[in-house]
């Protein structure tokens, strides 16, 4: 393939992959530009792979992405929806890898830049692994995390600014020492870029180490952004333009993403850095004690049915617990039989509900229902007042008023669903464990809220057999 074709094929892929992040921003054109992006990437590849700078070992490239895409379609059909922000997290950590050894190799191949040029090769490279370091680390402790094989609970190191500082500026002096190095002779840069991956894996594993449970979709959104830098700086050390840019589109929708769901939290960027929000065990005040608010009312089956049933207006809120329990085709099928009784049924979706950014669009979407009921906070927050019948499905921290009337609770602050405000709330829960940010709810305690306990989905199975027969 001719230099002028492989240049050509890689626009057509930049425009196929900018459609595809248009396509993203809207469900009901995202399976559009899910196509689009996998247009956009197999002409990438084959691009690259057939192009004029890749005349040998072809053979070994070729047998190494069957064994990836092998590895990729096994992935994809075994994992559960419920696995997949820890699979966003472990891939997030396979770029990083992935821009340290091509740091590395770079490092120690050949080279005939001088002067200057050297320099900033030299400091491609530096940024390169020190990024993808960063994000490796990084991701593989937010793996732990949303795996539940680490705890939520937040590392508050003592003067742990102090030590993001100094780890900062150990990496800042050893970036000159490695471009020092290179420029004398027998000069051992690899010492300064050895030591500086250290301190990069150190940082990532601190950095998320020390975000609380609640802020994880936060840290999803921000480690695919840290991902696209590294493919951007891995571009910038092979030459190749097209990295370069599709790892700039990634990486700063990846910020952009990050700085709306801070907004949606009333959080700032630092202050998710800093952690410290959400913990495995808490209550509803500042200092951790759990705190009596009074009894819940439980509710059963037949009460439930006949309440949306009698219903004019029915609000539905999922979390993150209707995604372990798998109800969400339970829930389509719910919502069609309400909404042939005439009965407006909608969805309020919370910008941080569940484990990552979209979490539960993308369920919704997987269980067929349709977008057009199917509606963001901001949207639907004022019209609360009007509902007849909120359903919370495994739900806790996004409907907790306490963000709006405890100054002293760790989610103060919080936009949250204000479902309270609606007649009647209707909570799906096991039992009366706290959320993930570890924080009592004292909407479960209000005189309008009813506890419909049990498995989400074996509950609402049931509701769906008693609505229909009826």
């Amino acid at each position: 393939m001719s230099e002028g074709l492989v240049t050509a094929a890689y626009i057509g892929a930049i425009v196929l992959f900018i459609l595809t992040l248009g396509g993203l921003s809207h469900q009901e054109s995202a399976r559009k530009g899910n196509v689009y992006g996998i247009i956009g990437m197999t002409l990438a590849i084959l691009a690259t792979v057939f192009g004029p700078e890749v005349s040998s070992n072809l053979h070994i490239i070729i047998i190494t992405m069957l064994v990836g895409g092998t590895i990729g379609i096994i992935l994809a059909k075994k994992v559960e929806m419920t696995q997949m922000p820890e699979l966003v997290a472990i891939l997030h950590s396979l770029v990083g890898l992935a821009a340290v050894l091509v740091g590395y190799v770079n490092f120690m191949g050949e080279s005939s830049l001088l002067g200057v040029e050297k320099t900033i090769h030299e400091i491609e490279i530096y940024v390169g692994v020190l990024i993808g370091a960063v994000t490796f680390s990084g991701s593989v402790i937010a793996f732990g995390k949303l795996s539940g094989k680490i705890g939520g609970n937040p590392l508050m190191l003592p003067a742990r600014h102090w030590l993001n500082l100094g780890l900062l500026v150990a990496s800042i002096y050893f970036c000159y020492d490695f471009v020092h190095q290179g420029h004398i002779d027998g000069g051992n840069a690899i010492v300064p870029l050895m030591i500086m991956t250290g301190i990069a894996l150190l940082f990532g594993i601190h950095m998320v180490m020390a975000i609380g449970g609640a802020d994880m979709p936060v840290v999803v959104s921000m480690l695919n952004s840290y991902s696209g830098w590294a493919a951007s700086a891995t571009g910038f050390m092979l030459g190749n333009d097209l990295l370069i840019v599709v790892g700039a589109l990634v990486g700063s929708s990846g910020a952009i993403l990050s700085y709306i769901m801070c907004r949606a939290m009333n959080r700032n960027f630092i202050s998710v850095i800093a952690g410290g929000f959400g913990t495995d065990t808490g209550g509803g005040s500042s200092d951790g004690e759990i705190v009596d608010q009074g009894e819940v009312v439980p509710i059963d089956t037949d009460e439930v049915a006949a309440l949306l049933t009698d219903a004019k207006e029915v609000m539905i809120i999922p979390g993150y617990g209707m995604a372990v329990a798998q109800a969400q085709h339970t829930v389509n099928e719910i919502t069609k039989v309400l909404r042939d009784k005439k009965i407006n049924v909608r969805f309020g979706i919370h910008p941080v509900a569940g484990r990552m950014p979209g979490h539960m669009n993308v369920l919704l979407a997987e269980a067929r229902v349709p977008y057009d009921v199917v509606f963001e906070m901001d949207e639907i927050n004022d019209d609360f007042p009007d509902i007849d019948v909120s359903i919370i499905i495994g739900a806790n921290d996004i409907v907790n008023p306490s963000a709006q009337d405890d100054p002293n609770s760790p989610i103060a602050g919080m936009p949250v669903m204000e479902c309270w405000k609606g007649n009647t709330t209707i909570v799906l829960k096991r039992g009366m464990a706290t959320g993930y940010a570890g924080v009592q709810n004292p909407l479960f305690f209000k005189e309008n809220t009813r506890m419909y306990f049990g498995d989400a989905k074996e509950s609402l199975d049931a509701v769906l057999k008693v609505i229909t027969s009826g």
